[in-house]
């Protein structure tokens, strides 16, 4: 399967233009199967989302996103900060599947209380697993990636690659690098990260977006600082070989 990691320079609160960007990354990755955004890729990392926050049965960016995961018959996931039915704020992370015309969505359960996105998001109290093309899909938003029990591989919690999309700013670039591959390593599962790059308000990103091998090993790696992607195979059956091989997980506690 081929996925492709979009690395963007977000534009403050202009969705249009960061649609554009988004379209002209994935000109020059044709043909993958999945397209994987930035963290609140559309916006910026809003944690104010009054004014900024889409409502979700009018928002451009995801119609954008069901529109060209059906045009190019692929997926594409990220998250959106999105207004819902309820009223409620939410930091949504999207998986389309422009193939069989589905949708998903996970609801960041790890509301990074440091820059006070608890103040106004509702947190997400479930998992979610995606099927796509023979591969389970586990998504995580940004934080998310710090709690290791929440991501871990269990007999109700079956998955081969964790997709994580991120705005993680530079001062905390090392951590980045750490828990991706903690993360692969400790669930012998493929980790696909999608971070940001440029300036808001709060920080400056680097980037880093990464394809981690269940081995821990880095596939492949956006430049630092440059809006880019990378595009590598994820191969199931060798994943589940090597599991079948070395078999880490049922040695695993049971929390």
């Amino acid at each position: 399967m081929k996925v492709t990691v979009l690395q963007l320079d977000i534009e403050w609160g202009n969705p249009i233009a960061n649609i554009n960007h988004a379209e002209s990354l994935m000109s020059h990755a044709a043909n993958s199967d999945l397209y994987v955004l930035p963290e609140m890729w559309s916006t910026g990392f809003a944690t104010e989302p009054f004014d900024i926050a889409e409502n979700e049965e009018e928002s451009i960016s995801l119609k954008w996103m069901k529109d060209t995961a059906k045009k190019k018959a692929c997926a594409i996931c990220g998250s959106l900060a999105v207004k819902t039915s309820d009223n409620s704020f939410r930091n949504r992370h999207y998986f389309i599947d422009g193939k069989n015309g589905t949708f998903s969505y996970y609801d960041k359960h790890h509301l990074f209380r440091y820059g006070h996105e608890d103040t106004y998001y509702q947190a997400g109290e479930d998992h979610t697993i995606v099927s796509y093309c023979g591969i389970r899909f586990l998504l995580l938003t940004c934080y998310d990636l710090r709690f290791p029990v929440w991501s871990r591989y269990s007999d109700s919690l079956q998955f081969d690659a964790i997709i994580c999309v991120a705005n993680w700013p530079e001062s905390r670039q090392n951590a980045w690098h750490i828990l991706t591959h903690a993360r692969a390593i400790e669930n012998q599962a493929y980790l696909i990260g999608c971070n940001r790059v440029g300036d808001d308000h709060y920080s400056h990103y680097r980037g880093s977006s990464m394809i981690v091998s269940p081995i821990g090993k880095t596939l492949d790696i956006c430049s630092s600082n440059t809006e880019s992607s990378i595009t590598q195979f994820i191969d199931i059956d060798k994943l589940l070989n090597f599991r079948n091989k070395f078999k880490v997980l049922e040695d695993r506690d049971i929390f």
